[in-house]
């Protein structure tokens, strides 16, 4: 991902007449304020209007805080909400609202010169912003402002609706104040490396802050409790949670603490990886390939990387947060009993760190740590054997190599660790990905690297090799096969159809040459290998679920293919 960094520029100032004479003759303009009341409707429909008794105050959805206003067109009536602010004489105003739904309409009436509106025809379920202005006549003191839908339409939802322009003395709508400290604080659900906390919601707050001894470590926006992972075994641990809104972050509560247990049971030992695997990636998301539970990944498959860890506020540290209404319901018992059910089938089941929420740096002993105690923790809690490193933004080998022994401490010698660095990652032994290959040579699985979105690269043989063939395919192969690595971590990573990666797609017919090219000797192009690698690993692909869109014509060709390997 690309991040763009903040640049202090210098910014240009254009004042008005009257605010130059202002400044001139030593005066200051007041600041504007929202004449409007309870725009956030955090107090119902108070100071509010609604025609024939179509509105209601909602707490979902909400574009901030904990109320909207929703109103229901009904028969020749268009749902029309108002309120009546004072105002100054001839000033201008800005009104604006964020509005869902459709066909919905904001304006002014009364405004002693131009009467305005403004209206969008539908912003379907996200939030849209509609403003417009006015300026108000010599005599103008009050002014009704209004939104209302149109008739024969669905409801809409208004929220944050504002009137900024000058005091005219009728009162403002007061900002939020800082929220209080939450109450009721309690620690619940301890195991070995988890526990949960949980306190009383605060009525105004936006979200919550979880501090753990004195270090914020998350921050909570859909609830109020938490669970809190990577934790050690037989420790005592002290928490705090703080609310925070737009005015700002609130007190802390009153400490609570929780002992994880002494009982640790780790996830079990994970099954066998056979001698030739097929790696498939699951996306825990849905971006127009067949979503798929993990019950529904084809049975060719003997790794399944579930893509992807999260991200967290603790630098090392992932969680994962299985996308239940993206996949049409699955539940996370689902989950992990099909996790279980693949397991018994022989299966291994891991997590992938990477993704746009994944991207993660360990660059210290403290962060390594955090890798692998909260990676343990996610593998006892939803059964995953193993996890795959799939990371964009390049690594540091001294500190994930102390993370994956770390874990591997923790797990034993069932642990699957997977690796999917890019073309460009493996080109050295000197690159941060291949150096942590060969530092975790003695507990690595496989190393899949993926030969698409790369263009043209190096091989073994020093001769250059465009994508998309069958020696672009074994030369790149070649210089992990001669650079240390084993043949058994060595497999071929490549999508599972053209819409799986925006370059790089070969035919199953091509993965299979360059597999017996590798192996036997056969079916190779330009290129071939000086001795062959009759242990080669196999084949991966992105994903079980592009693979699953393309009639499973991947894993029904290349999967036979792997597992009949010498």
């Amino acid at each position: 991902m690309n991040r763009i960094r903040s640049l202090a520029l210098p910014i240009a100032v254009t004042l008005t007449a009257g605010a130059l004479s202002a400044l001139a003759a030593g005066t200051a303009q007041a600041a504007d304020v929202n004449v409007a009341r309870n725009g956030g409707f955090e107090s119902g429909l108070a100071n509010w209007s609604c025609t024939g008794g179509t509105g209601a105050s909602v707490s979902s959805p909400v574009y901030a805080g904990s109320g909207a206003l929703k109103a229901t067109p009904a028969g020749q009536d268009n749902a029309r909400c108002s309120q009546t602010v004072t105002v100054k004489p001839n000033s201008t105003y800005t009104l604006s609202t964020q509005v869902q739904g459709s066909y919905v309409y904001l304006g002014a009436t009364g405004t002693g010169t131009q009467d305005v509106s403004t209206w969008t025809p539908g912003s379907g379920a996200g939030w849209q912003k509609l403003s417009t202005t006015f300026t108000t006549g010599p005599n103008t003191t009050q002014v009704t402002v209004y939104t209302h839908g149109w008739y024969g339409q669905p409801a809409y939802v208004v929220d944050e609706f504002s009137v900024f322009g000058p005091d005219g003395g009728g009162g403002t709508d007061p900002g939020p104040s800082v929220p209080g400290a939450p109450a009721g604080a309690a620690v619940s659900g301890q195991s070995a490396n988890a526990l949960t906390l949980s306190w009383n919601a605060v009525g105004s707050a936006t979200g919550y802050h979880v501090y753990q001894d004195g270090v914020r470590v998350k921050t909570v926006t859909g609830g109020a409790s938490t669970q809190i992972t990577g934790l050690t075994a037989s420790t005592s641990y002290s928490f705090q949670v703080s609310a925070y809104n737009a005015a700002g972050e609130g007190p802390k509560s009153a400490p609570v603490t929780g002992t994880t247990t002494g009982t640790d049971p780790g996830p079990g030992p994970g099954p066998a990886v056979p001698k030739h695997a097929l790696t498939g990636y699951w996306q825990n998301f849905d971006n127009g390939a067949t979503v798929q539970k993990i019950s529904d990944v084809s049975a060719q498959y003997d790794i399944i990387a579930v893509s992807f860890a999260d991200a967290t506020t603790t630098p090392g540290a992932i969680t994962f947060n299985l996308d239940s209404a993206g996949l049409g319901g699955y539940t996370v018992a689902q989950f992990k009993a099909d996790i279980a059910a693949k397991k018994a089938a022989g299966k291994s089941v891991i997590l992938s760190i990477g993704g746009e929420k994944g991207t993660i740096s360990v660059g210290d002993s403290a962060s390594a740590n955090n890798l692998a105690n909260s990676a343990y923790a996610l593998m006892q809690e939803y059964g995953f054997t193993g996890i795959d490193i799939d990371l964009e933004n390049g690594l540091n080998p001294t500190y994930m190599t102390q993370a994956l022994r770390s874990l591997s401490s923790k797990v034993g010698s069932s642990l699957v660790i997977t690796m999917a660095p890019q073309t460009i990652d493996m080109q050295s032994t000197q690159g941060g990905y291949f150096k942590t290959a060969l530092n975790i040579k003695d507990i690595l699985t496989v190393v899949n690297m993926q030969y698409y979105n790369s263009g043209s690269m190096n091989g073994c043989d020093g001769k250059v090799y465009s994508q998309g063939s069958v020696d672009f395919l074994t030369a790149l192969a070649c210089i992990q096969l001669e650079g240390g690595l084993d043949p058994s971590q060595v497999g071929i990573g490549v999508p599972a159809s053209p819409s799986g990666a925006g370059s790089g797609y070969v035919s199953p017919t091509i993965v299979g040459n360059a597999l017996d090219c590798l192996t036997r000797g056969t079916s190779c192009g330009s290129f071939k290998p000086s001795k062959t690698y009759p242990g080669l690993r196999g084949a991966m692909t992105w994903s079980t679920n592009w693979d699953a869109k393309a009639g499973s014509a991947w894993s029904n060709s290349v999967g036979p293919k792997v597992h009949g390997l010498p």
